[in-house]
């Protein structure tokens, strides 16, 4: 079956350009109204102009696609609101939502300013929840939503010289897991990816022949199934050069130490049977983890 987006409504955070652009462009060639949202900062944050948003909707208009350009700061609430307002009034809806804004301040921890920390987390986390709190309600209203949040490795699994943006990138995972169970009921399906991709934020992290099999457009069919009516939610998908695989939290299952050995020298003693990690599985949410404590503690 085609996956199409006729009649829908998309907002790309950081569509300017890079995995924000190919998204915006890959929403429109299947039939979405895009607004294409980019402060148009440098890799930092810093500065802001609209051309970048301004060309990408130019190219959609040129393909035959419908949309529009905005320059909100995704880290200034009052902008994000300005924006959703935009769109209401410009298409009277807003059906899918891709948090891809971001900007990056690398340093080792001992380095970072606690204003490169706050830069950060004010676009990655902050962005995609002023533009998540923005459009909930309209998403609850129509019984229809699809919001994908933008992860990373470095948050995942850890990277040197990233914990302001490890931090932002995994808090965005905990946003993930805490709004599917509220938006269940309305149709509204959360999901993350986290990419692999040839942008000006890996530009000069990355071999250039490895740049060059690691294109945004290699990852955007990813984002565009988690837009999709048929979408899983809760799901995070790693993408890169074409390769595609799922990732999740995972726990072992829990071990009852008696109260006589309820110790730390038990615990180092059984850390073999606790970390054993052939019994590990996902939890669906919050409480299914509690339960099981609850149940073998009470056993």
């Amino acid at each position: 079956m085609t996956i199409r987006f006729d009649g829908k409504v998309a907002i790309v955070t950081g569509a300017g350009a890079g995995l924000g652009r190919s998204h915006a462009l890959a929403l429109a060639a299947r039939g979405a109204k895009v607004v294409v949202n980019d402060f148009g900062g440098a890799r930092d944050g810093t500065g802001g102009s609209s051309e970048a948003a301004l060309a990408v909707v130019d190219e959609i208009r040129k393909a035959g696609g419908t949309a529009i350009a905005n320059g909100a700061n995704v880290a200034d609430f009052e902008q994000v609101q300005a924006m959703v307002k935009q769109v209401m009034d410009e298409f009277g809806r807003v059906d899918i939502l891709v948090n891809n804004a971001g900007i990056l301040r690398d340093k080792t921890f001992s380095k970072l300013e606690m204003a490169d920390i706050k830069a950060v987390i004010d676009v990655h986390l902050m962005g995609s929840i002023h533009c998540t709190k923005a459009v909930w309600d309209i998403m609850r209203e129509q019984n229809f939503g699809r919001i994908v949040m933008t992860t990373s490795s470095s948050g995942m699994y850890g990277n040197f010289g990233q914990s302001n943006y490890a931090a932002a990138k995994m808090a965005l995972v905990g946003l993930m897991n805490a709004l599917t169970p509220e938006g269940r009921k309305n149709n509204i399906r959360v999901n993350t990816v986290a990419p692999v991709a040839a942008t000006r934020m890996t530009a000069d992290v990355l071999p250039e022949e490895l740049l060059k099999r690691i294109q945004p457009e290699r990852v955007t069919p990813a984002v565009l199934y988690l837009c999709s009516d048929d979408s899983p939610s809760k799901t995070i998908i790693s993408a890169g050069g074409g390769v595609f695989a799922a990732a999740t939290m995972m726990e072992t299952a829990p071990v009852r130490l008696d109260d006589a050995e309820l110790s730390p020298e038990q615990v180092a003693a059984r850390f073999g049977e606790i970390a054993n990690w052939s019994s590990a599985r996902p939890y669906e949410e919050s409480f299914a983890e509690v339960q099981a404590f609850l149940t073998l503690a009470a056993a």
